[in-house]
């Protein structure tokens, strides 16, 4: 399948809501699945970022999410949502393949709940927590279905910096560190 182009910030796709899928069993779903595993493996080995990927990122308005984590098969998750949070929240460093050149500070759950479709329709709840900054990603990429992006979550402008100087100083203690 082809590796797609993400779209970057200010797309007003990117500010859309997507929709529900009504069967992910179809053949036109499991390509885009296809088609965002692709695109983020991509990114990954060209840019070294890249752990997840939304639907709407390649200008596709569908509520389907793609986790590729390091050491794991790709985790396709069709229309997730999330049905449980922590009251505690944690700030953690945060970046998207849509402005790759921009890092920022967020607030977020410690923990969520989410419950997914797979891609033969089965419904799925998972918990997501700290272990592998799962709750976090979670979070960022459920929120693209929604047309949030990370920079509306901003705890402070003054955390912005640079993927330069982000590498810098804060990498090495980050989920992209690892």
């Amino acid at each position: 399948m082809p590796i797609r182009d993400v779209l970057q910030l200010g797309h007003p796709l990117l500010r859309a809501v997507a929709q529900p899928v009504p069967d992910p069993t179809t053949p036109d779903v499991a390509a885009l699945v296809q088609d965002l595993t692709d695109t983020v493996a991509h990114w990954r080995e060209t840019t070294g970022y890249g752990r997840a990927i939304a639907a709407p990122q390649i200008g596709e308005l569908q509520r389907v999410i793609l986790l590729r984590l390091p050491g794991r098969e790709a985790w396709p998750l069709i229309n997730p949502s999330i049905i449980d949070r922590s009251p505690e929240t944690m700030v953690v460093w945060d970046a998207c393949l849509s402005f790759l050149s921009i890092f920022l500070q967020v607030e977020r759950h410690e923990w969520i709940t989410v419950r997914y479709q797979d891609l033969a329709g089965n419904w799925h709840e998972t918990y997501a927590g700290r272990e592998d900054d799962l709750a976090e990603l979670l979070q960022h990429e459920i929120d693209h279905l929604d047309g949030i992006l990370t920079l509306d979550r901003m705890v402070d402008v003054k955390s912005i910096c640079s993927r330069e100087e982000f590498e810098r100083q804060f990498k090495a203690d980050s989920p992209y560190g690892r």
